[in-house]
């Protein structure tokens, strides 16, 4: 008798595992799903996968980043503003009447790397269509009390010699060569993101004085701008995306459903009382909640130094629960200096217990692989290598 009761037991153990059963019953493919920070999409259109193998996984698939297009238009209009109110003599540099700049470029296949470069471009007039290195108009500005026209000296891709993208060091060996290439036709230098833009800073023969432009507001980008390094950046909100990704899964995992999944702890008080402060959005056609952007120069930096974090997040008294979150690239300068450190203050006062774990930037092997023991875990948030890789993650949830 004791042994026909081992052998059910052994069975239905053996059933539990194959089906990816969790401790709570359900199963993989029912759970809490996030994509944050890289868009389930097509590198190419840009189209949101709303797939069943993506956005549409389950009823509990979500994404939460922030206004890609919207955040291209605030550094475009960050970088104008500032031209509008600039001694024109002093810009240009060599007097020619052209505003020449140099554009340090994320990742070809990234949407928001996208976004700030059409952004940029379209602010500046030299925007034609593409967002091709090199492919560009010549465009006009105001600057002062005159319209000077606008050039694209170079574009390029930061690819490290490791194959990652959005790559400091590759950022200041540009810098350094386009500085010797173009010497005082260089009046402005812009970047896809803070971590290029230090990148370029970086190089020894960077022309003093000339203004540059970052995107992201780390911690010591905005150091920088205190100091007069660094003209401006742009805030993402990263306070308000990393705690809306665990308030979301905070939010399924009690068990709200429709609107109040999104909702709550974000647009309204939840069960807690707990409410983001930061102005988000949501599209619904997408699933998608972001937040949005907020320029950042000289007159507003202090706002946005390091350790100031959202009052409206307090310590709940929810079941602990579990999660397996991704990040793409372990040497992400944005990720790891700003967005994780949100993410482990946040997560303990939601009582979620993250499992953190990181690719190379380069392979989304480097992350699947560490996609693993699933069955542990309550929840998912990923953040895939490439935009078009979602299927590689749901695929190994499917029971």
């Amino acid at each position: 008798m004791k042994k026909s009761l081992l052998a059910a037991t052994a069975l239905v153990l053996a059933a539990s595992a194959f089906t990816g059963c969790s401790k709570s019953g359900s199963l993989n493919k029912d759970k809490p799903l996030v994509f944050f920070n890289r868009q389930p999409s097509d590198p190419v259109s840009n189209k949101i996968d709303m797939s069943k193998q993506a956005m549409n996984w389950n009823d509990k698939t979500y994404y939460v980043g922030f206004d890609a297009a919207g955040g291209g238009a605030v550094q475009g209009q960050l970088i104008v503003d500032f031209l509008a109110n600039s001694d024109p003599a002093k810009v240009d540099r060599n007097g020619d009447g052209i505003i020449g700049y140099v554009l340090c470029m994320g990742d070809a296949g990234h949407n928001d790397s996208k976004a700030r470069t059409r952004g940029i471009r379209e602010a500046l007039g030299t925007w034609q269509g593409s967002y091709d290195a090199g492919n560009t108009s010549i465009g006009k500005v105001k600057v002062g009390n005159k319209t000077l026209k606008v050039k694209e000296l170079e574009g390029k891709f930061m690819t490290g010699t490791d194959g990652s993208t959005w790559n400091a060091a590759a950022a200041t060996e540009a810098m350094g060569n386009w500085a010797n290439k173009f010497g005082k036709e260089i009046d402005m230098v812009v970047s896809n993101n803070d971590g290029m833009a230090m990148g370029c800073l970086q190089a020894s023969n960077y022309p003093a004085g000339v203004p540059i432009f970052g995107y992201d507001a780390n911690a010591d980008a905005i150091e920088a701008i205190g100091q007069g390094k660094l003209t401006g950046t742009v805030s993402q909100n990263t306070d308000a995306q990393a705690t809306a990704t665990l308030q979301v899964i905070r939010n399924l995992l009690d068990g709200e459903k429709g609107e109040a999944a999104y909702k709550k702890g974000i647009f309204e008080k939840d069960r807690y009382g707990n409410k983001i402060s930061a102005q988000l959005t949501y599209e619904e056609d997408t699933k998608a909640v972001k937040a949005l952007n907020v320029a950042v120069d000289k007159s507003n930096w202090k706002l946005f130094k390091e350790g100031t974090r959202d009052a409206g997040v307090k310590q709940t008294k929810a079941d602990k629960k579990k999660v397996l979150l991704t990040i793409y690239n372990s040497a992400d300068n944005f990720l790891s200096s700003s967005y994780l450190p949100a993410l482990k203050y946040y997560a303990p006062l939601l009582n979620l217990d993250l499992t953190i774990v990181q690719g190379d930037g380069q392979n989304e092997s480097s992350c699947l692989d560490k996609f693993t023991n699933l069955n542990s875990f309550d929840a998912y948030a990923i953040n895939m290598v490439k935009t078009n890789s979602a299927q590689d993650y749901t695929d190994k949830l499917k029971y």
